[in-house]
């Protein structure tokens, strides 16, 4: 479809939410109406890791309209850490993650997982990744059946009577309704109401789909399992999506086509009907997981951080993404009621940048990481890291050595010699990896000063969780003497980019609290001691596109990672349109990710209760008929100086008691004490 008869198209959405809502002028109430006595339709759109730059007329025409003929939420952000399923958590709750819990993508669960025998698994790691249904549904049934503490948006909406659909990337789609997916006996509930496709359906590791939905998908001639990132190419293949190469053999050249048209599909033609079918309002989450995959994977710029993740792998998974929502748009423009009744969100969980291994600025200084200075060598003997680079892992590496305390990978398991499962030991300092020893842990994850042995309650000193572009940390005996001691350490370090620290530890010179941030709330799952955003610096000044971070990844130089307290990873895209929302409006406000549920709740009418009060706020400015002005401030908030000179630097904005943030970065003596815009 053309650019022109795409703008029509949504011309026409825009005509009849009009026709359906009464027009939107400069004479509104002051205040909002309360919702729509008509029951409305609610579909959110989430394009996993797409900047707001990234939005043109070539490489997303449907976004770029929808945002000019609706809201465009000029100003909008992320929650840091900028990962999946921690915004994913706020999106889903209207929470901060400092009450949901869901610190990053890798947290410290507080326990072994599968230590309960959930799904027939043996103990496990202590730093689980997220993005796994049933370690969500093992998460759940540990903290009593929602680890995330906080009600859902497509939870509340369910009890309400609203049909529920959640579609797309796996992880993140499963936090929508999470409490659904608590383990009972040892497996997923037999009575699961909101259907759920991600890339494990229809496999043993998968959330059971509902027999009216799976009768739904073979009549539309569609499978009941969700196909794999490959394309249908071999396990190396650039054309396989879910290839990410290794330091000397570039990565995906290709976007994910054929899972996300799997996914539009399942929606658009089984789930979305069946709601219609059956007279049913809805609630739908759609998650895209371009441009977010192919970004992380592309083998455009290996080794290089120019085109970095500006290439045309990214640009074909930008416009990947924009066709998943031209299609899902159409349905809805298809029959004039769902078009008068439906409101669409379109929101981007994180912003993105290209990583660094080498670099620590835009001028190439070079990191002089202790985890540097070595040749790793995979179990066949290849060198598997540049030299000089840092290797994943990098942080538990250089801590450990620091505290003089062994090092362990929490994600890698071996039989000791007396029979026993324990954690892989690790020693950057051995030649070789061998299969009882590693050089660096798989997946950057640490246990510092351990045994090694898997225990319910672990006897870690200090447990690092690695993320990407940036990294938690854990004290589980919470010793003042060890954290004081680690603030140290990360403040010698070239690619530590801010400290934020757990408040129960008081005043840290250096550090600003993880309170500044929202990390530090009700949540169940144990709280970060310290959060570490690493350095994000950009090769073109003030161009978002051209960010680099440094990132504690397995993927290369040159690929994409976010998770950083940089503008471009708290940049994401939103828009809406809709019978609720003003057309052609550009809202200058702060707006953050933990805005949309409760924005949507309003819109729909459900109560959406709280235990924790680190919430978003209704986004009044944006509806129809509310008020215009809201009153925004920008701040700024600077550590006091310890004895490295090195302070933290925080900046925001703030709306009544709502705190966005922008980025945050180090200072010493001889630079500006605003040095990160």
């Amino acid at each position: 479809m053309k650019f022109r008869s795409l703008l029509q198209q949504l011309v026409l959405l825009a005509t009849c939410v009009m026709v359906a809502a009464g027009p939107a002028t400069g004479n509104e109430a002051s205040h909002s109406d309360k919702h729509s006595s008509a029951r409305r339709n609610v579909i959110i759109f989430i394009a996993d890791g797409l900047r707001t730059g990234s939005v043109n007329s070539t490489d997303a025409p449907t976004m770029l309209a929808l945002r000019e003929h609706g809201v465009f939420f000029r100003n909008s952000h992320a929650m840091f850490p900028t990962f999946t399923t921690a915004n994913a958590s706020s999106m889903a709750t209207s929470h901060y993650l400092g009450d949901t819990g869901d610190f990053s993508n890798t947290i410290y669960g507080g326990y072994p997982i599968f230590n309960s025998g959930n799904f027939g698994q043996l103990p496990g790691t202590v730093t689980p990744f997220v993005e796994n249904d049933r370690i969500l549904s093992d998460l759940d049934e540990h903290y009593g059946g929602n680890y995330l503490n906080e009600e859902t948006l497509l939870s509340i909406a369910r009890k309400a009577g609203y049909a529920t659909a959640s579609v797309g990337k796996l992880g993140p789609v499963a936090i929508w309704d999470a409490s659904q997916i608590s383990a009972e006996n040892q497996t997923f509930p037999t009575n699961i109401q909101t259907v759920f496709i991600d890339d494990a359906t229809g496999s043993a590791s998968g959330i059971p789909l509902r027999a009216d939905i799976t009768a739904a998908l073979t009549a539309a001639g569609l499978p009941t399992a969700a196909p794999t990132r490959s394309n249908g190419c071999g396990a190396s293949d650039q054309c396989n999506n879910g290839f990410s190469g290794n330091n000397t053999a570039p990565g995906t050249t290709s976007a994910n086509l054929v899972q996300q048209q799997f996914f539009a599909d399942s929606l658009t033609k089984a789930v979305l009907p069946t709601f219609v079918k059956n007279g049913q309002q809805f609630v739908a989450v759609f998650w895209s997981r371009d441009p977010d995959g192919s970004q992380h994977n592309q083998g455009d710029s290996l080794n290089q951080l120019t085109p970095g993740i500006n290439g045309p792998t990214s640009k074909a998974s930008i416009k990947n993404a924009d066709n998943n929502l031209k299609q899902i748009l159409g349905y809805i423009n298809a029959n004039p009621t769902l078009a008068a009744t439906t409101d669409i969100f379109l929101t981007a969980d994180h912003g993105f940048a290209t990583i660094s291994h080498y670099e620590v600025d835009a001028v190439g200084t070079k990191t002089q990481s202790y985890a540097a200075t070595f040749t790793y060598k995979d179990t066949t003997g290849r060198v598997e890291v540049n030299p000089g680079f840092l290797p994943v892992g990098f942080l538990a590496i250089d801590i450990a050595h620091a505290l003089s305390m062994p090092l362990y990978d929490p994600d890698n398991i071996i039989t000791d010699s007396g029979g026993h499962r324990v954690y892989t030991p690790v020693d950057p300092t051995i030649p070789q990896q061998t299969a009882s020893v590693r050089q660096h842990s798989g997946s950057g994850d640490g246990l510092i000063g351990a045994s090694g042995a898997i225990l319910d309650n672990t006897d870690a000193k200090v447990i690092v969780a690695a993320n990407g572009g940036s990294d938690l940390i854990y004290i589980p005996d919470h010793n003042q003497a060890r954290l004081l001691s680690v603030v140290q350490v990360l403040a010698k370090q070239d690619y530590v980019g801010g400290l934020f620290v757990d408040d129960s530890y008081g005043h840290i010179a250096g550090t600003l609290p993880l309170s500044r941030i929202g990390l530090y709330g009700s949540a169940l799952t144990p709280t970060p001691a310290i959060a570490v955003n690493f350095k994000s610096f950009y090769l073109q000044p003030g161009n978002l596109l051209s960010a680099v971070q440094i990132a504690d990844s397995s993927l290369q130089e040159g690929q994409g990672m976010h998770g950083s307290l940089g503008r471009d990873n708290t940049y994401n895209n939103m828009a809406a349109m809709g019978p609720d929302f003003k057309t052609y409006f550009v809202d200058r406000a702060p707006v953050s990710n933990a805005d949309i549920t409760r924005t949507i709740a309003h819109v729909l009418g459900l109560h959406l209760p709280a235990n924790g009060h680190l919430r978003g706020r209704v986004l009044d400015e944006a509806l129809r008929h509310g008020d215009w002005h809201v009153d925004a401030e920008r701040k700024r908030v600077v550590s006091d100086e310890p004895s490295s000179g090195k302070k933290t630097v925080l900046l925001y904005q703030q709306v009544g008691r709502q705190l966005y943030f922008d980025e945050a970065c180090f200072t010493d003596r001889p630079h500006s004490n605003n040095p990160c815009r």
